[in-house]
């Protein structure tokens, strides 16, 4: 259950060969990774944040492993890393993101259709993730960032009791005059 190994099952299921803003997928998910370190997030957090899209996500369809083969992904980080990085390839965007903050979030799985409301942990992990993912993409490639720019701050902000302090700092520097 380390980062290391992590990283070695990314590259040998291609990561570092799919295109993705910024450069590659293994690009894109080192960044985000780092970038939640740099919150302070746990390391649990942190794993998932280097395996989110082992599944693909509703934003990006490529997925390096089916979700009938979750365990191996959990054998490598960890049943809880693998618990979030199953819970944001799996949401449904159009159906969670607005409820997400509400006391009673209707959360629904891309994938099974199911919905479901997660623990006040797994939203704040979910909403600390999708902050790290999206900054990234908003430096990472410009057009992304006027295209999405506003609606992420949107976003963030109604999430902004979901969000750590060092994320929302970040929201409000990337995004400021998106």
């Amino acid at each position: 259950m380390t980062t290391a190994a992590a990283l070695a099952l990314l590259r040998e299921l291609g990561a570092e060969r799919i295109p993705h803003p910024g450069g590659t997928l293994l690009a894109h998910l080192t960044r985000v990774e780092a970038l939640l370190a740099s919150w302070g997030a746990r390391p649990e957090l942190r794993l998932a944040g280097l395996c989110h899209a082992f599944y693909g996500t509703d934003g990006f369809a490529t997925a390096l492993l089916p979700v009938g083969r979750r365990a191996e992904l959990a054998a490598v980080i960890g049943g809880g890393a693998e618990e979030i990085a199953y819970l944001y390839a799996g949401c449904d965007r159009s159906a969670s993101y607005a409820s997400l903050a509400a006391a009673e979030p209707a959360f629904r799985d891309r994938f099974t259709g199911r919905v479901h409301l997660p623990d006040l942990q797994a939203r704040r992990d979910f909403a600390e993730l999708t902050a790290a993912n999206e900054l990234d993409l908003a430096r990472a490639d410009p057009a992304f960032r006027a295209a999405h720019g506003p609606g992420l701050r949107a976003l963030f902000v109604r999430w902004q009791e979901l969000l750590s302090g060092p994320a929302l700092r970040e929201c409000r520097a990337v995004l400021e005059d998106a």
